[in-house]
């Protein structure tokens, strides 16, 4: 007998890997400081490759940055750098490298001025709910909400945050709902009143 299979966003119809990420994780409102610094990190590293590389990298992600503890990640010195220089677990890139420590430090300069990361971002989260789009060339790359979260980013210190990186962080963390109309996890966080 055939296994039916749940209508889903065609970028997670076949690896494991991208089907567990879009059922459990990917549009499901987060505002935890470390899973949100995880993801801007993880965001930022995707630039200019495929999601599944970097969703196979996650574990050495975790490990070599300290399980995304933003108060180590801003410590790290040039020794810590060049370790992670040589992981071929994690993209050795040294300006996306530089932009995780530098971005721990801008969040820890948010959190001296009272404000959590998750505060932060959320603030430019769009109040009205995202269009119910049908086919993924009209889902966009970015908004003018990722706009501005990318301009006020950079003002504050953060790298690797432009407007691309910004609306997919918007996507992962549930700010937006860009699963399509079709999909069954659409239906599920339209619904869903978040965290």
């Amino acid at each position: 007998m055939a296994t039916i299979r749940k209508p889903r966003c065609p970028w997670a119809m076949n690896d494991p890997l991208n089907i567990a990420y879009h059922d459990e994780e990917w549009g499901v409102p987060q505002r935890d400081d470390t899973r949100l610094f995880e993801m801007l990190t993880l965001e930022g590293a995707q630039a200019g490759l495929s999601w599944l590389t970097i969703l196979k990298k996650r574990e050495g992600y975790r490990k070599a940055f300290a399980q995304f503890d933003i108060e180590r990640i801003a410590h790290f010195k040039a020794r810590e750098c060049r370790s992670l220089m040589a992981n071929p677990s994690i993209v050795r890139h040294r300006l996306k490298i530089a932009s995780t420590i530098t971005n721990a430090k801008a969040v820890l300069d948010l959190e001296k001025k009272g404000i959590s990361f998750g505060q932060y971002l959320w603030s430019f989260a769009p109040e009205s709910p995202s269009p119910a789009y049908r086919r993924m060339e009209d889902v966009p790359s970015t908004s003018e909400a990722s706009s501005a979260m990318s301009r006020a980013m950079k003002r504050d210190g953060f790298r690797f945050c432009g407007p691309t990186i910004c609306h997919s962080l918007m996507q992962a963390a549930g700010m937006v709902n860009d699963h399509l109309k079709g999909c069954f996890r659409h239906r599920e966080l339209s619904a869903s009143k978040g965290p």
